[in-house]
């Protein structure tokens, strides 16, 4: 667990993890983590966001597999994430968009709603950042509409119960990291300015 750290030092040790045991996430530290998104911030109170924890291999080898033909790179900023925990982006053999994560938390909003997809990642932050003080991996993972924007997709959606007015947004990955947990990466110094 790293509950002995500050804010500020759990947020600087969080890392983004793409290489998972087989380990499941027990139910007690997944509530956890799930009420962490309920409590994040979210447009006027209205707590929109719905959130989908799928603890079924099966299903997450569908979902990732789904998440990866929603993969495209012609709309990438970089060409490498990491030697450390490998994503989609740095290998082209890896064949699901979750990584074989056992835990994977679906993220939804209402499909015309202005403050949908912020809300939702708002969520996901929160969520992060509990697995992490609870000693849990986790990663936050885009795709979500193009994941289910398919007749498989679908299929999962209705059998979930998901109205046909809220749509995925995001992902949340969880588990326990397979290797050494990966050290910081330095900042890139001028990405804030103070005006006075």
């Amino acid at each position: 667990m790293k509950n002995d750290m500050d804010l500020l030092s759990l947020m600087k040790y969080r890392r983004s993890i793409r290489r998972y045991t087989g380990e499941q996430v027990p139910e007690d530290l997944l509530q956890k983590i799930l009420e962490a998104g309920a409590y994040a911030p979210n447009a006027g109170g209205g707590q929109r966001s719905r959130f989908v924890a799928c603890q079924d291999k099966r299903l997450n080898e569908i979902m990732g597999r789904l998440n990866l033909n929603g993969f495209d790179r012609s709309r990438l900023a970089g060409g490498f994430v990491s030697k450390e925990q490998p994503s989609i982006i740095d290998d082209p053999s890896i064949r699901s968009g979750f990584y074989g994560a056992p835990t994977v938390v679906v993220l939804f909003g209402p499909k015309n709603f202005l403050y949908s997809v912020p809300d939702a990642y708002c969520a996901a932050e929160n969520m992060v950042l509990e697995a992490t003080h609870l000693g849990i991996a986790s990663c936050i993972l885009a795709r979500g509409e193009e994941t289910f924007a398919n007749p498989e997709g679908e299929k999962i959606l209705r059998s979930w119960g998901i109205p046909d007015d809220m749509v995925a947004r995001c992902f949340v990955i969880l588990g326990y990291v397979d290797g050494p947990y990966p050290a910081s990466k330095p900042r890139k110094e001028g990405r804030y300015t103070i005006v006075r």
